[in-house]
């Protein structure tokens, strides 16, 4: 049960969470293009509400990883969006057009370091929880002058499977 639990964090995280923060975004455009708009109050409240149900889809994810209280959290921001799109593209292209055997992803920082499993957090166990699930590889290197996290996948069976099937386009 806990892991069809974690699943559906994750699922929830990657999906609806990163989808209401995209359209909050795009409500934010919709009010800077048009300050003066008859109905910005409106077009305001309904960005209140979906910062509100990005609360509560984060409230969610915590109680199905842990049933504890979820901490006040940070808003998301315009770059982990941005970053997120770069990745999905590249990924879609690398399955449509490389006929690549495997994906290595590598990110790095020149942060402090210190990447640890803090508890009530699940980014780097939901990494590592998909790189597992896809049969890849992970490695994570952090001390005070930053982290670097590379990450492994077999691509074999998706190169076979999505090279002939047009539904891929999707992803």
């Amino acid at each position: 049960m806990k892991s069809e639990r974690v699943t559906l964090a994750q699922e929830l995280h990657d999906g609806i969470a990163q989808e209401l923060v995209a359209l909050g975004f795009s409500i934010d455009a919709v009010i800077s293009k048009y300050p003066a708009a008859d109905n910005k109050s409106e077009i305001r409240a309904i960005r209140f509400k979906i910062i509100d149900l990005i609360e509560k889809v984060r409230r969610d994810i915590h109680e199905l990883r842990s049933g504890d209280d979820l901490p006040q959290s940070l808003a998301d921001t315009d770059l982990a969006f941005e970053v997120n799109q770069i990745a999905r593209e590249i990924v879609r292209n690398i399955e449509k057009h490389s006929q690549a055997t495997a994906l290595t992803m590598s990110f790095s920082d020149n942060g402090i370091g210190g990447v640890t499993g803090k508890t009530g957090s699940f980014g780097i166990l939901g990494i590592q929880e998909r790189v597992e699930k896809l049969n890849g590889v992970i490695a994570i290197e952090s001390d005070h002058h930053g982290t670097r996290i590379v990450a492994t996948i077999p691509l074999k069976n998706l190169a076979k499977s999505d090279k002939h099937d047009s539904s891929s386009d999707h992803r």
